[in-house]
This record gives C-alpha cells, structure tokens and sequence, in this order.
C-alpha cells in the first residue's frame, strides 16, 4: 500500500473529529427554557382583546413580577411613578390579593419591546 493513502485515512479522521467538535460548540444544544404565563382569561377585557404581543407581556409580568421588578421602563412613566417595567403592567394588590392592572402598556410599544426582551433572555436560560 502507497504511503498517501495512511494520509488520507489521518486526514479523513480529522475531518470527521473536527466536525464532531463543531457540532458540540454550536450552543444551541438546549432547548428553550419554558416560560411562566399567566391565563388570558383573568386579564382585564383590554388586554384580552389586545395583540398577542401585549396579551403575552401582561400574561409574563402578571406570572414573573421578580423578572420586572428590577428592569427600569425607559418610556417616561416614571413621571407616573412607576419605579420598573413591573409597574407598566401591575399597579399593585386589592385587599382581597386581586391583581390591580395598569394599562399603561397597552400603549406603549416601548414597554412591550422591554418586557419581551427579558422574556427572550429566560427562554435562551443561563449562559
């Protein structure tokens, strides 16, 4: 047997060694990580009859209001007193522990695209 062909059969376990590497490196080896959404169906009217997007970042908020929380609004409603995103969704607790809404971010684009950033960010998990 010619020298060239032990080349070849080096060279063809290279090949497929470094693909097994690449494979491996690509980061995409986990699945999403699911996220925590309150139902629709105990939203105010509004928010029911609103655009998915706003459906599911009022149903985010109302489920992960620890993910919120600590997110500031850059809209300008601080002017209302909202001290983060949390605040565009939530206005606070009734006596009873009913959710008191904000309507807020019904229109406003801005608290939605903020609000759907941090649930991209949990859906791709740590890392």
């Amino acid at each position: 047997m010619p020298a060239r062909y032990p080349a070849l059969y080096v060279l063809a376990a290279l090949s497929i060694l470094g693909g097994a590497l690449l494979t491996g490196c690509s980061g995409n080896s986990s699945a999403p990580v699911e996220l925590s959404m309150a139902p629709l169906h105990t939203m105010p009217m509004g928010v029911q009859q609103a655009p998915t997007a706003y459906q599911e970042a009022y149903q985010f908020a109302v489920a992960n209001p620890d993910a919120l929380a600590d997110v500031p609004c850059t809209c300008g409603c601080d002017q209302f007193g909202h001290k983060s995103n949390y605040n565009c969704y939530v206005a606070g607790t009734a006596a009873d522990g009913s959710i008191i809404y904000d309507m807020h971010a019904l229109g406003c684009q801005i608290c939605i695209d903020i609000t759907h950033e941090v649930m991209r960010q949990r859906q791709q998990g740590p890392g």
